[in-house]
């Protein structure tokens, strides 16, 4: 069996306007935030809801989608893959981040 070993799919509303970042070379980039919840009862019965945050990172053609269709607040669907990057803070600190590279995106609201 060949089975993909690293895809993500998330349901969400972003949580604010997508970043578009422009390369020399004139490749773009775009970077945003969203949010999946989900909620469950607690031991008393309560219901108790909670949001999950997730760094999106889109990358080629489907960046001209993202800059001109999609803001903050709007329900999209996404799949890609997740992955991983490091980096020193200007205090020289190790700094990690999860982000999940987008390679399918469906909008859900208008």
């Amino acid at each position: 069996m060949n089975a993909l070993r690293n895809k993500v799919q998330l349901i969400g509303r972003l949580g604010q306007d997508p970043e578009i970042v422009t390369f020399a070379d004139g490749n773009k980039m775009a970077k945003f935030s969203m949010a999946t919840d989900d909620s469950y009862k607690d031991k008393k019965g309560q219901k108790v809801e909670r949001a999950y945050w997730h760094n999106v990172v889109v990358k080629g053609g489907l960046v001209n989608v993202v800059e001109n269709y999609v803001t903050k607040g709007q329900e999209i669907v996404i799949e890609g893959k997740l992955t991983n990057r490091a980096w020193d803070d200007k205090d020289g600190n190790k700094r990690y981040i999860t982000e999940v590279l987008c390679n399918e995106l469906l909008m859900l609201s208008k």
